[in-house]
């Protein structure tokens, strides 16, 4: 029997959860506060990372981030605050950054990423829709021997799980990017990572969706969830009221707040990135990471995206011009001919990405709704991961066996 479902969020997350629902024959509802132009889902580096294996939350990241905390342009920039949920968060975040813990979760991210990656591949292989998907690696730039070794142990420990991974000079980098003027000692050299045009993919999408009769309910947003009898009874908006038998709760970073409307804790933080457009040749042809920035740079269709940051500093889309501003200096520390002129800085775009104490998303069905089944706080993973989880979701409430094991992923875990 077809079910009817109301997924609460439009982003990346919420819109593949729809895709693989209305395969199954579910009737689908969406509804989100923005008007699907903006967000996340839109600003991101468009990255298919199976070698982003290492959680946000692992061994040392506690004392670089005190560093860091002092500095308001650093790449990781944590703002302290008396706020409870925060305290909490942070407590179970530094109880995350364990290298036992990080062990266990590497595996599981790895896998997590080639799945999501081949899912991509099918949907670019159907006729559903059209967008831009290549697969040409990712390259890990560094400027200092001591990031370079850093680089090369995450890559060797890639080469282990299976990945194809190379250790480049910097005189091997200029002959696959020969384009480009780089100042590097080197970079590592992922082969297994693909990467999008965010906007590009999202319109598709939505336009599929809507094709196949997916209900869209923009500028619509959630102020009540009603339940009754451990099962959410109707989903509230401040335009309407929402019935369907079973609810998804893809709401990103505001997942948290709505949660607690049903007793739900998820512990979950704001982690606000911004992204540069520039819209002239740059003569970038593969993505890289500036390693000792943070930084990433994909080029997409018709334009180069320099992304960064992660600002643990509340729900807000405030753009710190410090922070914009620090992206264009690292790019000019690694491309001494591309200048970012004020005019794209001005333009710079912020998005908030969902994060867990561990790095792990939330996937499944929590113990208190029958009903409701979560699937947020994949961090800087979201674009990556969504097909794998919007096809788990579908799962989970067709009762049907994971394409993985999720237990881990469960959202009444503790920390």
């Amino acid at each position: 029997m077809s079910k009817s479902v109301v997924i609460i969020g439009g982003g990346i997350i919420g819109l593949c959860t729809a895709y693989y629902l209305q395969k199954e024959g579910c009737k689908v509802t969406i509804v989100d506060k923005s008007n699907f132009s903006s967000g996340a889902s839109y600003v991101n580096a468009g990255y298919i990372t199976p070698s982003h294996f290492m959680p946000l939350s692992q061994p040392g990241i506690i004392n670089k981030g005190l560093k860091w905390m002092l500095d308001s342009a650093s790449p990781f920039y944590v703002k302290p605050r008396l706020n409870l949920d925060f305290l909490k968060w942070a407590l179970a975040f530094k109880k995350s950054a364990s290298t036992s813990k990080v062990e266990k979760a590497i595996p599981l991210l790895v896998d997590f990423n080639v799945l999501s990656r081949e899912l991509y591949k099918e949907m670019k292989m159907s006729n559903d829709f059209n967008f831009h998907y290549e697969k040409k690696g990712l390259l890990m730039y560094y400027k200092s021997d001591k990031v370079g070794e850093e680089e090369w142990e995450i890559g060797k420990r890639g080469i282990k799980e299976g990945l194809k991974v190379e250790h480049l000079s910097a005189s091997d980098v200029s002959r696959i990017e020969p384009n480009v003027n780089l100042d590097i000692k080197g970079a590592v050299y992922f082969h297994s990572d693909g990467h999008m045009t965010p906007s590009v993919f999202m319109k598709n999408m939505i336009h599929f969706l809507k094709s196949k009769g997916v209900t869209f309910f923009a500028k619509e947003e959630v102020v009540d969830i009603e339940v009754s009898n451990h099962s959410i009874s109707k989903v509230v908006t401040n335009k309407q009221e929402l019935k369907g038998d079973e609810v998804v709760m893809a709401a990103g970073s505001w997942s948290q707040k709505l949660s607690k409307k049903l007793g739900i804790k998820i512990p979950l933080q704001a982690g606000k990135g911004y992204s540069i457009n520039v819209e002239r040749p740059t003569g970038i042809t593969i993505p890289s990471i500036l390693s000792e920035a943070k930084v990433a740079v994909t080029p997409m269709e018709g334009f180069t995206r320099f992304a960064g940051t992660m600002e643990i500093a509340g729900i807000n889309h405030n753009i710190n011009p410090v922070r914009v501003n620090a992206i264009a200096k690292a790019v000019k520390q690694y491309y001494p001919d591309l200048d970012i002129a004020k005019t794209e800085t001005d333009n710079a775009k912020s998005g908030l990405r969902p994060c867990s104490p561990d790095g792990l998303p939330y996937i499944g069905k929590p113990s208190k709704c029958k009903n409701l089944t979560i699937a947020t706080g994949h961090a800087m993973m979201g674009w990556s991961l969504a097909p794998a989880t919007g096809k788990m979701v579908s799962e989970i409430i067709q009762d049907k066996k994971t394409l993985m094991k999720i237990d881990v992923f469960h959202p009444d875990r503790r920390f």
